[in-house]
């Protein structure tokens, strides 16, 4: 099959700076999508998006559920055309090459028959965290707790960063900012409800379950950057967040079958790294994603619905 017709939904929320960077950016390049929906959910709604960006197809939807990337991008999928080839997943703070789509379909016009979603190439590495050492360590390897290769989810749930390729690259997971699957895939699969608000994991687990079907690619060619925003989140919010990290972590190792007790162990590590780090750091917020770590982990193994 030949494919040349996609949509792209992209979920946001009180960003208007960066939704209208993204347009403008789609609006260069050299093919465009046949349909953009955008699912909003900020506090106060963008509808004159439609009217600035008059060359591009957008569908614009104002979300009124809890503010959430996974049920937003489900809320788009009920709504694309029904003649697209591809849907993508794009976030609202990304920047494409200008030839990234042309380049994204001309991997797909030529892709085998089992390949089933395909990501852009990020062209920056994300902030390094602490361990990086003992993550790529042979006993970490060995234990089953940390892979080597890029896009491959070990044993014990952790999976490893896509970065950069040099070529086309297999893997076993991909981001759900910047990629584009078959339509046939998502017309029986969506984002897991279980991940809610911040939504931490979705991508893991959609393209982990979506890949099933079939291969994962990242396409060399294909480059885009991401904004990086570096926002003063409270304690409260990384003490959340950290009991989030287990909280969803075990429940992605649950629901696919792979190893809990390799995933406490990695839990319990990434525990410690966590305090190693505020131990050299002294920021607050980091002895803040600890104790919610702590919580985390307390709440998993002593209460009877620790996922509530």
């Amino acid at each position: 099959m030949v494919y040349v017709s996609f949509c792209l939904i992209v979920p946001t929320r009180d960003r208007p700076r960066d939704i209208r960077t993204l347009l403008d950016n789609l609006s260069s390049q050299t093919i465009q999508p046949m349909q953009i929906v955008i699912i909003d959910s900020s506090a106060m709604p963008q509808q004159e998006l439609v009217q600035e960006f008059g060359d591009l197809p957008i569908q614009y939807l104002t979300f009124q559920g809890e503010p959430s990337a996974a049920a937003q991008r489900n809320a788009g999928l009920a709504c694309v055309d029904d003649d697209a080839d591809l849907i993508g997943f794009v976030d609202d703070d990304i920047v494409f090459e200008s030839d990234a789509f042309e380049k994204m379909l001309a991997f797909w016009r030529t892709a085998p028959a089992d390949v089933c979603g395909a990501a852009f190439n990020l062209q920056e590495e994300e902030t390094k965290a602490t361990g990086g050492k003992l993550k790529h360590s042979g006993v970490s390897r060995w234990l089953g707790l940390y892979d080597q290769e890029p896009g491959a989810v070990a044993p014990s749930g952790w999976h490893t960063r896509l970065g950069a390729v040099s070529e086309n690259t297999r893997v076993e997971w991909l981001i759900s900012g910047a990629v584009l699957w078959r339509k046939q895939v998502l017309l029986n699969h969506q984002f897991d409800a279980f991940f809610k608000g911040y939504s931490y994991l979705e991508d893991l687990d959609f393209s982990y379950s979506a890949g099933r079907n079939g291969q994962l690619v990242v396409v060399a060619d294909a480059v885009f950057r991401h904004h990086h925003h570096h926002e003063n989140l409270s304690s409260d919010w990384y003490c959340r967040f950290g009991q989030m990290e287990v909280r969803n972590r075990l429940y992605f190792v649950r629901k696919h079958g792979l190893s809990v007790w390799r995933c406490y162990l990695g839990l319990c590590i990434r525990f410690g790294q966590t305090l190693v780090e505020f131990a050299v750091k002294r920021q607050p917020v980091l002895l803040s994603r600890a104790r919610g770590n702590l919580a985390g982990l307390w709440k998993s193994l002593f209460m009877s619905n620790p996922d509530e």
